[in-house]
């Protein structure tokens, strides 16, 4: 078992509603191709990724005392995660409405409120003995971001959409030593602001291009580009957290930034897949639509 891996971020329970087109802003009715229910969540899902590629993971997460959320404690530990859960006053819960290209609009259903607690010794002892620190975006982890420095282990960050001027990004992108991000809002070319994290401290940043692959800059500030693995895609939901879980773990055993990349398209092209975030949620809740129901009612 290699050196656990402490992850910082949400853990939802959502609902994927797949639709022939996303809904235009106007009054209308559509019919739905399919619906399913899963465990959904960017750190559940770097946490899944990384436990299918033999790591210890701690999840730190917050996590209501409802049904939907013992249903993703639940899973998570079945999966191998250690849940570092605070009590939360809801449970994430997403809606997400998807297309079979892969477009989608993400609805907030419910988002638990950060207690403002300190992190716990425990915490603060895992994170100094973690091969790396993952921050994803959230109130919780952004008041993290202070004890994950002091403790001098390597930073992970997932920027995702970044706009280039959002500032609650801001702490995440000046802490974090590899930076990861899709190019959805940046522009043409995301390139010149990846270059611009790395002259600002980072010492990589990867923007991950859908069908196109991924491009990296690193602290010379050279590109690497890598194409995306041919693939019949079930769902695109979770690919660049397996994208992430993938460049992190070859990272980790010593690959070249290359290697990384093509190990990380390799890792995220087993999540397109799938209904879920991970391949192994298939014999948890059900690869089919019957299936999940009868997975949920046990």
């Amino acid at each position: 078992m290699t050196t656990p891996i402490v992850i910082s971020g949400a853990a939802s329970w959502n609902r994927i509603v797949l639709l022939d087109r996303l809904p235009e802003p106007v009054p209308h009715m559509q019919f739905a191709l399919g619906e399913h229910e899963t465990i959904g969540g960017t750190s559940a899902g770097k946490a899944l990724g990384l436990v299918g590629l033999g790591h210890a993971v701690r999840l730190h997460t917050l996590i209501g005392a409802d049904a939907d959320g013992e249903r993703v404690r639940r899973l998570l530990a079945a999966s191998g995660i250690e849940v570092d859960d605070l009590p939360a006053d809801a449970t994430e819960r997403h809606l997400n409405l998807m297309t079979p290209a892969g477009e989608r609009v993400s609805l907030y259903l419910s988002t638990p409120a950060d207690p403002g607690t300190p992190a716990s010794p425990d915490l603060v002892q895992a994170m100094t003995d973690a091969a790396a620190i993952v921050l994803d975006l959230s109130e919780r982890s952004r008041g993290l971001i202070a004890t994950a420095r002091a403790t001098g282990r390597p930073i992970w960050t997932d920027i995702h959409d970044y706009d280039g001027t959002a500032e609650f990004h801001r702490p995440f992108i000046e802490a974090a030593d590899w930076i990861f991000m899709n190019a959805d809002r940046i522009g043409d070319d995301p390139v010149p602001f990846m270059r611009g994290c790395v002259q600002g401290g980072a010492s990589v940043v990867v923007c991950t291009l859908g069908a196109r692959g991924a491009v990296a800059v690193d602290a010379t500030l050279a590109e690497h580009r890598v194409a995306a693995v041919p693939v019949e895609v079930v769902d695109t939901n979770g690919a660049g957290d397996a994208f992430m879980s993938g460049v992190l773990d070859a990272h980790l055993a010593g690959a070249s930034l290359a290697a990384a990349l093509e190990a990380g398209a390799m890792h995220a092209s087993t999540v397109l897949t799938t209904r879920h975030l991970h391949p192994s949620l298939d014999a948890l809740l059900g690869a089919s639509p019957v299936e999940e129901r009868g997975a949920l009612d046990r």
